[in-house]
């Protein structure tokens, strides 16, 4: 082969892999093996190789967003159905529903029978019901508010309630019955016909003839045909909270030995700190220098520090007996719970320190280890309103178990009050202050309906029988000479 054909050959060769983007200058072989093809259709990109291809466009993001817009309208659209088919079967009375299935069974009896009755009576029903339905059209534009004079009564009284009814709209509100829920009552008020922009005012009073907490609200207008087949409900979200308390006696000063305990009583409980000077003792780390008694320290040579003994001030707790098993009826309940509040809102007005307590009630998210539930007492209306939300406690422990717990607690009592019922006698009250320390009065009062007053003391337990509220002013007024 000649030199001219080897150069020819070799310049086809260069200028084959030059062309186009295929390949580098220099060889066949080191072309290029994938190739890059850019294209847009109709909104859709495509980028691929010879090795694959990938495509990136918009009708696929269309196709999911109308796919999740359909998702979303069906969605808000069953809610509407739903809201609007609950709304249609709480308009129907259930005189409306009979009224309606007798309608609808005699048109079948008509139309499979040919009963010309059927048709008659299922031609009245639909009459009637198409004829109740424009009572329910329309809307009253009310405001309504609800005031009471005061929150808090005591049992046996009874609140003012006024209803202010007001007209927002431009056409006169026809006349209307709303319903207000009073405790466990439910009160009918007659709204009368009110003009435009105008207003009603509608007294109420509401009797409180029991302790407990009445619940007064929410407000609910009417609007129903003339025979009660449809009912249509507007409701006002406006409640109220009235306590009733239990009635209370006015307790006398020097009584139960509450005044007597701030003269300084002793308690044979010896401490750092007090009044009531009794020794000295030798120094030892920690105690306070204002407390070095120097004379006896010079006699000595050794640090001495005056010893006290700790006078009872006021350290009273009112345990109340809960469980209904141990009362006659629900009336000597009641007493005990006059009983027991009287006493602890003494405590609480007076200053003392004090623990009210009652058994575990149900309701409560749980009871507490020694069965024990403190009753707030920060001042007397917050004692009071706890007294008011006080329920029976079928399932709390005897009071001997709470008096045991009471004492196990550690809490530096002088005086502790229990409060039962007439059931349980003087051997399990002996039982219930034997868990208290000598130091600790005890003092318990069985609430026996009627019964004639009288008090026995033993040792460090006071045992008083109270018939009425009216005699445990006497009764306490004794205990404190």
């Amino acid at each position: 082969m000649s030199g001219e054909d080897t150069r020819s050959r070799l310049f086809r060769t260069g200028t084959r892999g030059t062309r186009g983007t295929r390949g580098t200058a220099g060889s066949r072989g080191s072309r290029t093996r994938g190739t890059t093809r850019t294209s847009t259709r109709l909104g859709e990109t495509r980028t691929g190789t010879r090795l694959g291809e990938t495509r990136t466009g918009t009708r696929l993001g269309e196709t999911r967003r109308r796919r999740v817009q359909a998702l979303r309208w069906w969605r808000l659209t069953r809610r509407r159905i739903a809201r609007g088919w609950r709304g249609v079967t709480q308009a129907v009375t259930p005189l409306g529903w009979f009224v309606l299935a007798l309608s609808l069974g005699c048109a079948a009896l008509g139309a499979s029978l040919s009963w010309v009755e059927a048709w008659y009576v299922a031609a009245v029903g639909a009459l009637l019901l198409v004829t109740a339905l424009p009572f329910l059209l329309g809307n009253r534009a009310y405001r309504v508010q609800i005031e009471i004079d005061r929150a808090r009564v005591v049992a046996g009284g009874q609140v003012q309630l006024r209803l202010r009814v007001e007209n927002a709209g431009g056409r006169p509100a026809l006349p209307a019955v709303a319903e207000l829920p009073v405790g466990e009552a439910l009160r009918e008020l007659t709204i009368p016909a009110i003009g435009a922009h105008s207003g009603a005012e509608l007294p109420l009073a509401i009797p409180a003839p029991h302790r407990g907490v009445i619940r007064v609200g929410p407000l609910t207008v009417a609007r129903r045909d003339p025979l009660g087949l449809l009912r249509r409900e507007v409701t006002w979200p406006d409640r109220h909270l009235v306590h009733v308390h239990p009635a209370t006696a006015q307790l006398p000063p020097n009584s139960a030995g509450l005044v007597r305990d701030l003269e300084g009583t002793a308690s044979r409980r010896l401490t750092d700190s007090d009044l009531s000077f009794y020794a000295v003792r030798e120094y030892a780390p920690g105690d306070a220098m204002r407390h070095v008694h120097w004379k006896s320290t010079a006699k000595t040579g050794t640090l001495m520090v005056r010893q006290y003994e700790e006078s009872q001030t006021a350290r009273v707790a009112v345990l109340f007996d809960a469980r209904p098993e141990e009362y006659q009826n629900a009336e000597e309940f009641e007493l005990a719970v006059s009983v027991a509040a009287s006493v602890s809102v003494q405590a609480v007005r007076e200053g003392r320190e004090r623990f009210i307590a009652s058994a575990w009630a149900p309701g409560r998210v749980r009871p507490s280890i020694d069965g024990l539930e403190e009753l707030p007492a920060r001042d007397p209306v917050q004692l009071l309103d706890s007294w008011s939300e006080l329920e029976a406690a079928p399932e709390g422990f005897p009071f001997e178990e709470l008096a045991s717990g009471l004492a196990h607690s550690r809490r530096p009592l002088s005086i502790v009050v229990i409060v039962t019922g007439s059931l349980p006698g003087p051997a399990r009250l002996r039982r219930a202050a034997a868990a208290f320390s000598p130091d600790v009065h005890v003092l318990a009062a069985r609430c026996e309906l009627f019964a004639e007053p009288r008090a026995q003391r033993a040792e460090a337990l006071t045992m008083f029988t109270v018939g009425a509220l009216g005699d445990l002013p006497q009764l306490m007024f004794r205990s404190a000479r």
